[in-house]
């Protein structure tokens, strides 16, 4: 979960390997055996996939529209959640209370989401061959092509950050890791431990969606949400053992400063507004971007995707409250910082509160289970590293779809068999990740180049998915929009978020404080939304019998 966070001011949490670098060194190699029989059992389930697959772009892309019940619930999950959910929110509740908790209520609207807009994806999808959310929607608005290509763009606003963020996390995990490992020559380049890690990794990623697409990608997701889930519920568990029980948990809580118990938190810089619209908005935006959209085409049946949201919606808030709130709180608790003249002194062997939940664990985890603990330890840690692949892999694989369908196959090759475009979308997959590796290393080795601009866009990402939301709903439900309605309306709201992405958090007037008020998602969908129906008011309206089979679509077998 990302997006442009309610807070008054810049939000960052360090990269994966601040946590890894702190718990390797008590947990000697058992990481790196962990590791490296994590990375062979993803080999692994992507050469079944790629046994079982079919030189169908359909199979390649959607798992051929046959993902059951347990697939799909661990996919659409693992996608939404990334390490983040196991550093820096923990690492929020720590510094700033129960404040970052409101975060939470966008998993049970995301669910309803999953619930209300899922079947009718699925169902038009399945009837006319849809694979990319730009053939539905560019189907819709009359076959437009500018349509079509909007709505690639939006998505590629969503995934590309994503893509280049989470490899950079494999050479951060691999600095981590091996600290002492000497840079190699080869081939007359320099190779440090970071370059070789984010290779790696995004090697094994690479391979496993080049083998078996989607149906890899998800059975690799319901390894990396199990993971997630266990560790979360593992480390909340372990912080109210470590405070006496549930009832020892609480009133160690309680004693905490009041500040930290409240809304606005202890410098009162949550604003609720934010909260609550970043909770309505952000939740819708994660639901339509493409990588979730292409697992509603995927799955089996209305029923299924019906089942998915109401495990999302009770399963995930569960797991967020154990391992967000009662570690975060708790951790506060056991371990408290001191207030310095600069703010937070933390206390000595935890380096960035990011850190919270790793440092509990590793403190307290081998003392309650012996060498069990320390392996447990070993597998959370590996977790961490499974959410941020499962993040990565997924929207690899949505890009690729992306060009395939939304460039390829519309503007470039019309005929292109069905082979043809599954290969095209390997090719896809091999240079776009080349070129997040390229990313990562001119920015890892020159800091000046200014790459911050992609930690900014990737916090911004829901921000853009959310223009996807008016043309949607028009779509699915209200079908009273026009071609040139949505195309002015998505042009506007994309707009919108450029205006506030470049004019920052910093300094004074109404549009900072418009940010600092409402989720910049949000805004962005009010503009969209009004323009797009004040302009569907003046255009032609789309053909009768189109918007007719296009509902009956819609609405088949429900």
């Amino acid at each position: 979960m990302s997006g442009p966070f309610p807070i008054d001011g810049p939000i960052e949490g360090p990269p994966v390997g601040y946590a890894v670098e702190y718990a390797v060194e008590a947990l000697g190699y058992a990481p790196h055996v962990v590791l490296g029989a994590y990375l062979a059992f993803l080999i692994a389930l992507g050469w079944v996939g790629w046994r079982r697959s079919r030189s169908t772009d359909e199979d390649f892309f959607l798992a051929g529209r046959e993902q059951g019940l347990i697939v799909t619930a661990a996919t659409i999950m693992a996608t939404y959640f990334s390490g983040w959910a196991m550093l820096t929110f923990p690492g929020w509740v720590y510094e700033h209370g129960v404040a970052p908790m409101l975060l939470a209520l966008n998993l049970p609207v995301a669910g309803a989401a999953v619930y209300v807009l899922g079947s009718r994806i699925r169902r038009v999808g399945r009837a006319r061959g849809f694979v990319t959310p730009g053939d539905l929607l560019g189907d819709y608005y009359g076959g437009s092509a500018l349509v079509h290509g909007l709505v690639c763009l939006t998505g590629l606003l969503y995934v590309l950050p994503y893509v280049i963020v989470q490899i950079k996390a494999g050479g951060h995990l691999a600095q981590a890791m091996f600290p002492e490992t000497p840079s190699l020559s080869l081939a007359g380049l320099e190779l440090s431990v970071y370059d070789a890690g984010s290779a790696a990794l995004a090697g094994v990623t690479m391979l496993y969606v080049l083998l078996g697409g989607m149906r890899s990608v998800a059975w690799t997701d319901v390894a990396q949400g199990l993971l997630l889930l266990a560790g979360m519920i593992v480390a909340g568990v372990t912080a109210i053992v470590v405070l006496g029980g549930p009832a020892g948990f609480f009133q160690a809580v309680s004693s905490l400063e009041p500040r930290l118990l409240r809304v606005a938190g202890p410098e009162g810089r949550w604003n609720p507004w934010a909260l609550m619209t970043f909770c309505a908005f952000a939740s819708l935006a994660s639901v339509i971007q493409p990588g979730q959209w292409m697992r509603m085409y995927a799955a089996r049946s209305g029923a299924t995707l019906r089942r998915t949201a109401v495990i999302f919606a009770s399963v995930l808030p569960a797991a967020y409250l154990l391992g967000v709130l009662l570690v975060g709180l708790g951790g506060r608790a056991i371990t408290p910082p001191a207030n310095g003249p600069e703010g937070l002194v933390l206390p000595e062997g935890l380096a960035q509160s990011d850190q919270i939940v790793v440092f509990v664990l590793r403190q307290h985890l081998p003392l309650l289970l012996g060498g069990v603990g320390v392996a447990v330890v070993a597998v959370i840690l590996v977790s961490i590293l499974a959410a941020s692949m499962s993040t990565a892999d997924s929207n690899l694989h949505a890009l690729s779809a992306l060009f395939t369908r939304d460039v390829y196959q519309r503007f470039l090759r019309r005929r292109a068999s069905e082979a043809e475009r599954t290969w095209v979308g390997r090719a896809v997959i091999v240079l776009a990740t080349a070129a997040a590796l390229a990313i990562s290393y001119a920015g890892e080795a020159n800091p000046g180049l200014g790459l911050g601009t992609i930690a900014q866009v990737f916090l911004l990402a829901m921000a853009f998915s959310c223009q996807l939301l008016p043309m949607t709903v028009d779509a699915l439900f209200l079908r009273r929009g026009t071609r040139w309605g949505a195309i002015a309306g998505v042009l506007a709201g994309l707009s919108v978020v450029v205006v506030f992405l470049l004019r920052g958090e910093q300094g004074s007037g109404w549009l900072v404080d418009l940010r600092r008020l409402f989720d910049v998602g949000m805004l962005g969908a009010i503009v969209n939304a009004s323009v797009f129906a004040l302009v569907s008011t003046f255009t032609p309206p789309l053909d009768p019998d189109h918007v007719r089979r296009f509902a009956a679509d819609v609405r088949a077998g429900s």
